[in-house]
C-alpha cells in the first residue's frame, strides 16, 4: 500500500514483530484485568536518600526504588501463590511454583525484553539491585542470552521510569500476573497518623497489577497489592541494605 502524502513505509524489525505477536497472543489467551493501588513510600525515600552513596560505593550500582518494589513483590508471592503460577493450555491444571524467577521488563533500542532473575526470592535488596543492573546492562549492550530471557514465573515492569503514573501491563504468558510500578512523585497527602488530621508532603507511587482472571479473582489481586503495600510502607530498615 502506498504511503500517505508526507509519510514513509518501513518494515518492522524482527524483534518488533515478535513483540507484537506475543502481546496479541497474550490478550487472546487469558482473561486480563488490572487493579491499581496507591502506596506511600516516604520511609523508603528517606532510607534511600540516607544510604544511597554508601550503597553505591559498596555494591557498584545505584540504589533505586526498583529493588524495594521487587523485594516486596517477591515476598508477597509466597502468601499469594495464584500469582506465581501458570495454567496449562487446556485450563484443567495449575502449577504453583515454590520459587520465584522474576522477569524484569527492560526498555532498549532494540525493543522491550524481559530477562529473568533466577531464584529472586533468595536475594536481598543488594542482590536484587545488582541483578537488575546486570540484566539491564546485558539487554542494552546486546549480550543477553536466550536462556536469560525464559523461565520467568512473575514479571515486574517499571512503567514509572519514563514518568508514567501507571498503566495496564500485559501478562507475560504463561504467567498469571505482572506488576507495574509507577513514577514516584511528591504530593500533599491528608493523613491521620495519631487521630488529628494533618497534610504533609509524601512520596507516593501507584502499583498496577494485571492478572489472569481465569484463576485470580479481583479480591485475590487486591489482597496481593495490599500485602506489597504494607511491606513497602512498613517493612524496610537500614539492615535490609546490608
Amino acid at each position: 500500500m502506498p504511503a500517505q502524502s508526507g509519510g514513509t513505509v518501513e518494515k518492522l524489525p524482527r524483534i518488533r514483530r515478535t513483540i507484537a505477536a506475543r502481546m496479541v497472543e497474550s490478550l487472546q489467551t487469558s482473561a486480563q484485568l488490572t487493579s491499581v493501588l496507591e502506596v506511600d513510600i516516604t520511609a523508603i525515600a528517606a532510607l534511600r536518600a540516607q544510604h544511597k552513596e554508601a550503597f553505591s560505593a559498596r555494591t557498584g550500582v545505584k540504589l533505586s526504588y526498583l529493588p524495594f518494589f521487587a523485594k516486596a513483590a517477591v515476598e508477597a508471592l509466597a502468601a499469594h501463590r495464584m500469582l506465581n503460577a501458570s495454567l496449562n493450555p487446556e485450563v484443567t491444571e495449575v502449577t504453583y511454583y515454590d520459587h520465584c524467577h522474576l522477569g524484569m521488563a527492560v526498555d532498549s533500542d532494540k525493543g522491550l525484553m524481559v530477562p529473568v532473575i533466577r531464584d529472586a526470592h533468595t536475594l536481598t535488596i543488594s542482590g536484587l539491585a545488582q541483578a537488575i543492573a546486570d540484566k539491564a546492562d546485558k539487554v542494552r549492550s546486546g549480550t543477553i542470552t536466550p536462556d536469560e530471557l525464559g523461565g520467568g514465573t512473575f514479571t515486574l515492569t517499571n512503567t514509572g521510569s519514563r514518568g508514567a503514573l501507571f498503566d495496564t501491563p500485559i501478562i507475560n504468558q504463561p504467567q498469571t500476573g505482572i506488576l507495574g510500578t509507577g513514577a514516584v512523585v511528591e504530593r500533599l497527602i491528608p493523613r491521620r497518623p495519631e487521630g488529628a488530621l494533618e497534610i504533609s508532603v509524601r512520596s507516593m507511587a501507584y502499583l498496577s497489577l494485571s492478572y489472569d482472571h481465569r484463576i485470580v479473582d479481583g479480591a485475590d489481586a487486591a489482597r496481593f497489592l495490599t500485602t506489597v503495600k504494607h511491606k513497602l510502607e512498613n517493612g524496610f530498615t537500614a539492615a535490609d541494605l546490608a
